[in-house]
């Protein structure tokens, strides 16, 4: 989206897997990538490491967020994360309702989803579904990073 079509800055807080207090607008000041997922969900299995390559090649210029609903159990998402290395933190939501803040960009059917919120906290992208490679997130997030 052009910066001029961006909507408000989302307003996400909630609890990571690890039990600590988690607040979107604590990562702005530049771009942050948001990826929902469940651990029973095989599309979300398969591209995630494509989420911890693009992570490992963006570096601290970008921050990376999980968003894990659905899930029965924080032990089953912590599993995921501790099974596929995930190198970032997950907000937990079991019932979805973090997804809210969303609206209009994600549904409560969008596993796997990937936001791209620019540094003011604004929705610059998304891609509902899998993401098809690194690259396609790698090129995404470098065109929000050189606006």
């Amino acid at each position: 989206m052009a910066p001029a079509d961006r909507g408000e800055p989302v307003d996400l807080t909630g609890t990571d897997l690890e039990g600590g207090a988690v607040d979107l607008a604590d990562l702005r000041g530049g771009p942050v990538v948001l990826n929902v997922w469940a651990s029973w969900c095989p599309p979300c299995i398969k591209e995630q490491p494509d989420l911890n390559e693009a992570a490992a090649a963006l570096g601290d210029d970008v921050q990376f967020l999980g968003l894990n609903i659905r899930d029965a159990s924080q032990d089953d998402a912590a599993a995921f994360v501790r099974d596929l290395d995930v190198p970032y933190s997950s907000i937990y939501s079991a019932d979805g309702s973090a997804l809210l803040p969303f609206a209009g960009t994600l549904t409560p059917r969008s596993i796997p989803s990937t936001v791209v919120l620019d540094a003011e906290g604004r929705v610059a992208a998304s891609v509902n579904g899998r993401i098809p490679t690194t690259q396609t997130l790698v090129s995404l997030v470098e065109a929000v990073l050189d606006e």
